[in-house]
Formats: C-alpha cells, sequence, structure tokens
C-alpha cells in the first residue's frame, strides 16, 4: 500500500472558495495517509445536470480514499464544501418506502428502549425530508428536525415535521439548546460521514443531548464496504468510512462513549452506534467487542488490512464492462433503475454512457429531465421502462434489492432480466 506524504495546512481553500486537500488526518492530525483506492476523478454526485447545462464546463474532482496510520480514519480530501452540495439536495428518503419503514421500526424500538414519552424531546440531525421523524410527530413526542437543505426541510415542515434549516456545528448547537432544551435523543442517520469537521459535529452532538441522554447514529461500516466491494458508496458527499473502532475515537474526540453497537443492513451493512455524554458510567456492551474482534480479524485495525482492496474493485469494474459491452454487440437494450449517488460513482469509474445504458428511470420527479452528472444519462420517469421493455434493467441502488425485486417483477412479463453490479455482478430472472 502506498503512502501519501502530506505537508501544509489543513483546509487550504483555493480562490473560488473551495476547500482544498486535506494535509493530515482530520481526526487525529497525522500526516501518514496511506492510499486504500484511487477511483479517478468525477463530478459531485448529487449535482443533477439540466439539459441546458450539458453544453457547459463540469467540474471533477479527484476521488481517492485514504486511511490515517495512527487513528485508522478511512477519508476524502475535503475538496467540496457542504453548502456545495446540501443546500438545495437532490435526495429526498421519503422515495424509498423500505427506508421508511426502517425508520419506522427504528422509532418503535427507541422510545420502548428509552422510555420516550410526551415529556421527552428527540432532535434529528440531517432529517431530511421527515422521513424518520414523522413517526416521532405521530408517537406524540416532541421533535425538531435540523436539515441543512432548503429545499428538503419544506417537504419536511409541509409533513408538520418542525424543522430548522441549519448546518450542525457547536455554535448552532448551543442555539438550538437555549431556543428548545435539551434532547433525550439525538439521532444521525447517514450523516456522520458527510461532514468534513468531525470533531465540530460530534461536539454539536454533545451540545444538543441532555447529561443522561442518548445519541443514536447510523453509518455504513467500512468492514462491509471492503468486504463486499462496495467501491461505489464511495463519493465526494461522504468525507469518512468507519470502523467501529474509528467511530469510537471520533467519538470521545467530542465527548461521547460508545455503549453500544448495532449491525443493521441498511446501506448494504451500516453499524448503529449508541453513545452517551462522559460521565453517565455506562459500561459498552458484549457486542461492541464482538465487532471490534471481527474487524480486527479482517485486518482493518493495521494499514496493511487495505492493501487488497483496489484489486478486487478493479475485478469488478471489468467484470461490468464485460456483461455491457457484449450486450451492446449482441443488440440488446440495457437501461438503468434508480439514479442515486452510489449509482453515480460506479457509472463515472466505469466509463459507463448512454451507448451502453441508454436511460435510467428514477421515483423523484426532481431528477426527471436531468442527466447523471458526468456520464450525462437522461433520468426519465418509472414508466418508461413498461413502456419500451428493455432486455436489461441495471439497478444502481442495490442495496434496495428485496424492495425493487419486488417493484420491477413486471419486468419477466416480456423476459427481461434485473442486473445487480455489486458485490458481484448478478443476472437475475423476475416475474416469471
Amino acid at each position: 500500500m502506498s503512502t501519501t506524504s502530506l505537508t501544509g495546512s489543513t483546509g487550504v481553500t483555493d480562490r473560488l472558495g473551495r476547500v482544498g486537500s486535506s494535509t493530515s488526518c482530520r481526526l487525529c492530525g497525522a500526516r501518514e495517509l496511506h492510499s486504500v483506492l484511487d477511483l479517478g476523478a468525477s463530478p459531485p454526485c448529487e449535482l443533477f445536470l439540466t439539459e441546458a447545462q450539458l453544453d457547459e464546463p463540469e467540474p471533477t474532482y479527484p476521488l481517492h480514499l485514504r486511511v490515517c496510520a495512527q487513528c485508522l480514519l478511512a477519508q476524502l480530501p475535503p475538496l467540496i464544501k457542504p453548502e456545495e452540495t446540501f443546500t438545495e439536495y437532490a435526495y429526498f428518503s421519503s422515495f424509498s418506502t423500505s427506508w421508511v419503514e426502517h425508520a419506522r421500526r427504528f422509532v418503535e424500538s427507541a422510545t420502548r428502549r428509552l422510555g420516550l414519552g410526551p415529556d421527552s424531546f428527540v432532535v434529528e440531525v440531517a432529517s431530511n425530508d421527515g422521513y424518520l421523524l414523522q413517526h416521532v410527530v405521530a408517537a406524540g413526542i416532541r421533535c425538531l428536525g435540523i436539515e441543512p437543505s432548503v429545499n428538503v426541510g419544506e417537504a419536511a415542515r409541509a409533513k408538520g415535521v418542525p424543522t430548522v434549516t441549519e448546518f450542525l456545528g457547536p455554535e448552532t448547537a448551543g442555539r438550538i439548546r437555549a431556543q428548545h432544551g435539551v434532547a433525550n435523543l439525538v439521532v444521525a442517520n447517514n450523516v456522520y460521514a458527510h461532514i468534513p469537521d468531525v470533531l465540530g459535529f460530534t461536539q454539536g452532538l454533545r451540545e444538543l443531548v441532555a447529561d443522561d441522554g442518548w445519541v443514536s447514529i447510523e453509518v455504513q461500516h467500512l468492514l462491509t464496504l471492503i468486504q463486499h466491494t462496495q467501491y461505489d458508496t464511495i463519493y465526494h458527499e461522504h468525507f469518512q468510512y468507519y470502523t467501529v473502532a474509528s467511530a469510537q475515537r471520533a467519538l470521545a474526540a467530542g465527548g461521547l462513549d460508545l455503549v453500544d453497537v448495532e449491525l443493521v443492513p441498511t446501506h448494504g451493512g451500516s453499524i448503529r452506534l449508541w453513545a452517551r455524554p462522559f460521565g453517565t458510567g455506562s459500561t459498552p456492551t458484549a457486542a461492541v467487542a464482538e465487532v471490534l474482534a471481527a474487524e480486527r480479524a479482517a485486518g482493518l485495525h493495521d494499514v496493511d488490512g487495505y492493501a487488497q482492496f483496489s484489486k478486487a474493485v478493479q475485478r469488478s469494474r471489468w467484470e461490468l464492462l464485460a456483461f455491457l459491452i457484449e450486450a451492446a454487440e449482441q443488440g440488446k437494450t440495457v437501461v438503468g433503475y434508480g439514479a442515486p449517488g452510489k449509482g453515480n460513482t460506479l457509472l463515472n469509474y466505469c466509463g459507463i454512457r448512454p451507448d451502453l445504458v441508454r436511460y435510467t428511470v428514477d421515483r423523484n420527479p426532481y431528477k426527471h429531465g436531468r442527466f447523471t452528472p458526468g456520464t450525462r444519462i437522461p433520468i426519465l420517469p418509472v414508466e418508461q421502462i413498461a413502456e419500451d421493455r428493455p432486455d436489461y434493467v441495471l439497478v444502481l441502488p442495490w442495496n434496495l434489492r428485496e424492495e425493487l425485486t419486488a417493484q420491477l417483477s413486471y419486468v419477466g412479463d416480456w423476459g427481461g432480466r434485473l442486473v445487480f453490479p455489486v458485490p458481484t455482478l448478478e443476472i437475475v430472472e423476475v416475474g416469471r
């Protein structure tokens, strides 16, 4: 594994106001960062293009994952400010029915686990369109969403979910605490990877939660990402990727003790971290030790354990391209399903254009009539698949396999098949 020697100050800002390449680990400050996977350069994964933008220049940024030799935090350089992506955002959580159901089950279990009731207060950071807090509202529990994207926050408020438009940091958390009081539970699902200031964000979580309260964080598990070649979940919105070991260090840096961990299936394999403020006297559960042991056995508590990931990703790319080229040579039609951020990493890294995947579809009307960043593949309504009856449907949000296999069962009516590209290429017959 190669080592990148970096010098200079962290977070240099260029003349355009963008944050430049990191020169040291953003968590511990160490300057020895080892290369894990270099995916070349690609545009921000959620900046979908309008037709008018097709003739305009499109910026791309390096997509190079490295791991710190000291604290083992896997990270991307903070080349893009969160404000560039999240002020107006294309992702609405509620368009995934399975994700909404996952949130509902979480609210029910957390309510039981923590004894939440009418006198409790729940805060969710990066609350999106109210997909989770709508269940808290329905349970009669006071809550507040903190969502930086203006358009997505408006959708949450339209559902009756109280939401403020803010990026979380210690100062923001202090203002919210002063206005609304401390929270019994702070939820941060699929956001802990999205913030370049790990320390400031974690301190913000600590500021929001009561001294005897709880913080629950869901984030993709680096162990499953590497074991299952899930390279497409590496994109510029994700500034870091966590093992339980590195997450434990990050939480402690902000004043939180890791108390429990759950393995959950979302996003191809995630960890749900339960943390409490320093001083509660909580002892980590056996589950924490068990997951740490699994990570250690996989070699992820040492930089050498990351060395083979790049070769596995290359093989996955070759496999997918060989299939698409053969399908094109045989005159078969391939279209995509979904336009998720992970799909755009895959499309750009593999160099897939409309000659190999004619178009993709998405349930989110915001994306209709737009084009995927970099690869410029048209995004159409879902109904286009039934109209065109393609031979193959490439499922880009493969992490929703069960949900989408059921939704797309009609593809089998004309003999069409689904293609899942990760972790290994799999062609599936459905509905027959």
